[in-house]
């Protein structure tokens, strides 16, 4: 049997990037508004003609994107944004470093945006935060059609679906602004940073303006003048900028794109079959329109109990392998009732349920199809001993 694959160490970065690591090092150049052509200004060139989009913003994490994107709305002060209730802890901090309000939506077995509860709650709020978690797409049909007909804007939180597809459009692309992520799990990795997308150039220049380009260095950004003009010194300044550092090891990592996203396909699809033959554990299909770019998998447990699920996870973890149970691991930043920042818990039983039987585990793209093998194996063997061990002595 092959070495347990680390699934947490990152791909290397390019050898395409050192000689220009080497460059800024030796220049010291790391501000992005040094130069009309500085690695940054390119990135986001590149990533937009990649996309698809017409603009992109690079800024410091995907949490800043998302920040930026509620402040460029204009939303005001206390309004009420429509999460997931499955997502990270980023997402609704961002609501609050917006000064919004977070307001969660029931999600699914399947991971997903619960539509009717969506649409009950979509009267009362002002925009909407779709984050796609863990790769899984919502029906952004319905979803858009819901919000296109209230008017309501839609912000993609992409940090997790960069390569996704829903009926051949990036996603990302689909809302009035999609937001991205550089975090070292991510498929494109610099350590930290994130970056935003848009069509509407009125919307893009408040947020550069807003990222930190200060006094005129909004000129550096291929937006019309007019919209930057008209925004210059009325907005403040956060500072959330992206250094060219990062996007020197950033942009070579690109062209890796299509081929990480293939692998990492065809590494989920093939754990998926084989967890799926286990009579203990479901992987849920994805929607007709959606081709996914999955660095992870996710997998419920089918009748266990608290005491099966947990021998299931220390069994794994004995023989090599962790496995997160997103609704029973310690503080864990993806279940809702760990966000004591947002003010009173709502009671979202539907999310609770799914977050409580809902498994994680890495998957990266580097690993090949032997080294699946072993991780699944893994899994499936181990949830196996946890059944037959408490039917044994139950």
């Amino acid at each position: 049997m092959p070495k347990i694959p680390d699934v947490y160490a990152a791909e290397p970065i390019p050898p395409a990037a050192m000689a220009e690591v080497t460059r800024i090092l030796q220049t010291g150049d790391l501000f992005r508004y040094t130069s009309d052509n500085a690695p940054v200004a390119l990135l986001e060139q590149e990533f937009a003609q990649m996309l698809g989009a017409k603009y992109a913003l690079a800024v410091s994490s995907c949490s800043a994107a998302l920040f930026l994107s509620l402040k460029a709305l204009g939303l005001p002060r206390d309004a009420r944004v429509l999460i997931p209730a499955f997502t990270f802890g980023a997402v609704p901090s961002a609501v609050v470093h917006a000064d919004c309000q977070p307001v969660l939506c029931e999600c699914g077995d399947n991971y997903r945006i619960d539509l009717e509860d969506f649409a009950a709650k979509l009267p009362d709020c002002a925009a909407v935060i779709i984050s796609h978690m863990r790769g899984h797409t919502s029906d952004m049909d319905a979803i858009m059609r819901l919000c296109d007909a209230a008017g309501i804007p839609v912000v993609e939180d992409a940090a997790h679906s960069l390569g996704t597809t829903w009926h051949g459009q990036n996603i990302g692309t689909i809302g009035k602004i999609g937001c991205f992520s550089f975090q070292s799990y991510k498929l494109l990795n610099a350590g930290e940073g994130g970056i935003m997308v848009s069509d509407d150039p009125d919307l893009i220049a408040r947020a550069v303006i807003m990222s930190g380009a200060y006094e005129h260095n909004w000129q550096k950004h291929p937006v019309l003048m007019e919209s930057f003009a008209k925004w210059q010194n009325k907005l403040p300044l956060y500072n959330q900028r992206l250094s060219n550092m990062s996007a020197a090891l950033i942009r070579p990592q690109l062209a890796e794109l299509a081929r990480r996203v293939f692998d990492g396909r065809r590494n989920h699809d093939h754990v998926a079959a084989l967890l799926n033959a286990s009579p203990y554990l479901q992987v849920p299909d994805r929607l007709g329109p959606e081709r996914r770019a999955p660095d992870s998998i996710q997998f419920n447990m089918v009748a266990m109990s608290a005491a099966q699920a947990g021998t299931f996870v220390d069994a794994a973890a004995a023989a090599g392998v962790k496995i997160q149970v997103f609704g029973q691991s310690t503080d864990n930043a993806r279940a809702f009732w760990n966000w004591q920042f947002i003010g009173p818990i709502p009671d979202l039983p539907k999310t609770r349920a799914m977050l409580i039987k809902a498994c994680d585990v890495r998957l990266p793209a580097r690993l090949s199809l032997a080294e699946c093998d072993v991780i699944a194996q893994i899994i499936t063997s181990s949830a196996a001993q946890a059944m037959h061990a408490q039917r044994a002595y139950g």
